[in-house]
């Protein structure tokens, strides 16, 4: 078995946070031995490469949150990001449409928490929808300006060869079995020898709480549990991508964790309809065919999965009826654009969001750091992750407090 040798920094997960923390590391401390470890054969295999490559502005998030500050600065840093490594990217906007006048009070409390998160955005009537996005159909909106759009796929890449650059090192199919503190550093046994290292950071995004409690013991995952949600999504037909110019959201019901059903044009021009949010059955549960029994045996002791089930259960119902029913998946985008008809749809590829939740099933709301000895866990970080990943990277070196020439 090779023994691997001695380093200042492992980052488990080449997913986007996994590399910004990597590259964040070696900006404050441009000596220290960086690796990135990922039991995949590339980069971004998972959430980071299978998702429809918004650069959300923050409108949802609670003032003060980390969701909101991290976003609002991220969302700065990753359009710089992209314009100077000539990565695809449009600031192109977008519009929460609010379909009846039930939907108005919910769309000022929107633009209220805009104003709060330096989100530019303002209130339009149905004239000024029509000419933003002449399809949609609405009593008025919320116009996004910060909004953008890029290829977070390729974002990851360029990071992955900055890094190489500046010396770390990318070590892929590379999976993390266990580990254990000494008093020279942690030690991660892996499927490709021994690492030792002087601080070990966790972004292992759908198995996040595994590796934490792999690394740290029982307290590791601070008693929070991944529980994988999949995004259905379909494209819009070459043909018909002119309904849709840029992004079009619904008004988001306050009740239930998840926007809704939206449309967003990617940088490719194709037009992404979704997601269709459905408890997935296995952590890569990328279809209903792909089935984990392991996975599917601990969602369902999870008491705070049976609780937030519970809680969650109509709602889980209709995700489930427009998954099955095309005609039902139809009927919820004809609300925005009603000139979408079923056979201008066609299947896309879908994602896995890792969602943590707590002990009495609450879906934890914000993004979620734990730090047990010398290993540091992100335990929740879905949506706008990867519009917030520098800034969420830069936050995680300044926790390490690394000397500029490592450990």
């Amino acid at each position: 078995m090779l023994v691997v040798e001695r380093v200042d920094v492992v980052v488990v997960g080449a997913g986007i946070v996994g590399l910004a923390t990597a590259r964040a590391i070696q900006d404050v401390s441009p000596t220290a031995r960086v690796v990135v470890v990922d039991k995949e054969g590339s980069l971004a295999s998972h959430q980071s490469g299978r998702n429809s490559g918004v650069i959300h502005a923050g409108v949802y998030y609670p003032p003060g949150s980390e969701k909101a500050r991290l976003c609002a600065a991220g969302r700065t840093s990753m359009v710089e990001y992209c314009r100077d490594h000539g990565i695809a990217h449009d600031v192109c906007g977008k519009v929460v449409v609010a379909v009846n006048e039930g939907e108005r009070p919910q769309l000022a409390e929107l633009e209220r928490r805009c104003r709060a998160n330096g989100v530019r955005s303002e209130l339009i009537g149905p004239d000024e929808l029509r000419a933003l996005e002449p399809h949609a159909a609405g009593v008025g909106a919320l116009h996004i300006l910060d909004t953008g759009i890029t290829d977070y796929g390729e974002v990851c890449r360029s990071l992955g060869k900055q890094i190489e650059d500046a010396g770390g090192t990318l070590r892929l199919d590379t999976g993390v079995v266990s580990g254990s503190e000494r008093s020279d550093g942690l030690v991660l046994e892996t499927t490709k020898g021994e690492v030792v290292a002087a601080r070990v950071v966790n972004c292992a995004g759908l198995h996040a709480d595994r590796i934490a409690t792999a690394l740290s013991g029982p307290g590791g995952a601070n008693g929070l549990r991944i529980i994988p949600f999949r995004g259905e999504y379909s494209e819009l037909v070459p043909e018909r991508s002119s309904l849709v110019r840029n992004l079009i959201y619904p008004v988001p019901d306050p009740r239930f964790p998840f926007l809704g059903v939206h449309l967003t044009r990617g940088v490719d021009g194709r037009v992404h309809v979704g997601p269709n949010a459905v408890l997935a059955l296995a952590r890569e549960g990328y279809s209903w065919g792909r089935v984990a029994l392991v996975d599917v045996r601990e969602t369902l002791r999870s008491r705070g999965f049976r609780k937030l089930a519970a809680r969650y259960w109509r709602y889980g119902a209709g995700e489930m009826s427009r998954s099955i029913s095309k005609r039902r998946f139809t009927a919820a985008i004809q609300r925005l654009v009603p000139d979408v008809r079923r056979e201008d749809l066609e299947r896309a590829p879908a994602g896995v969001r890792a969602q943590a939740i707590t002990a009495d099933g609450k879906l934890v709301d914000d993004f979620a750091f734990h730090q047990v000895g010398r290993a540091l866990h992100v335990l929740n970080a879905p949506s706008p992750a990867a519009t917030a990943a520098l800034e969420i990277g830069r936050a995680i070196a300044a926790r390490l407090e690394l000397s500029p020439g490592g450990s």
